[in-house]
């Protein structure tokens, strides 16, 4: 990303921005129940202390503002564009989902169901980030793994509280 132009610059703290608003829409939902309903819940022995989830998607938001915009400058007058765009746009709907599934409707099966959809939609994204980019694609990996963290936490909820 060395040799960026004032241009570029903008685009990129657009992206990283609207990547990182769109997380503080999601926590909406969470803080509906984070302090009341969440404690309460029975929880695997490996789940994250608290304050570890927020660092993580700060820097996941970050991670994946700066991928959007490495595909967007890749890729903006591709074809191929718009079909990643939408994927990318589709998994950034089902993240915030998945906030107002599991924290918002308090539904662990709910919110199984819609982490699966996303772990879906963000491998399509990274399927058609990397023609466009490479490194668009491998920077939203750890996104990926997060997601199944995620979804292996969400199913461990859901196993113990019945």
């Amino acid at each position: 990303m060395n040799g960026l132009s004032r241009n570029e610059i903008v685009r990129l703290v657009l992206c990283i921005v609207a990547c990182q608003g769109a997380g503080l829409l999601g926590s909406i939902f969470t803080n509906m129940s984070v302090y009341s309903w969440y404690p309460a819940l029975v929880k695997p022995w490996f789940t994250p202390p608290d304050g570890v989830i927020p660092a993580v998607w700060t820097l996941l938001f970050t991670l994946i503002g700066i991928s959007l915009f490495l595909a967007w400058r890749a890729g903006l007058t591709l074809p191929q564009f718009r079909g990643a765009a939408y994927a990318f746009v589709a998994q950034f709907a089902f993240n915030i989902l998945w906030s107002a599934a599991f924290f918002g409707l308090r539904s662990p099966l709910a919110g199984l169901v819609v982490i699966a959809l996303l772990w879906i939609l963000i491998l399509l994204t990274i399927y058609r980030f990397y023609p466009l980019s490479k490194e668009a694609a491998l920077l939203l990996v750890p996104y990926l793994a997060w997601v199944s963290f995620a979804a292996l936490l969400n199913y461990s909820i859901l196993v113990l509280n019945p």
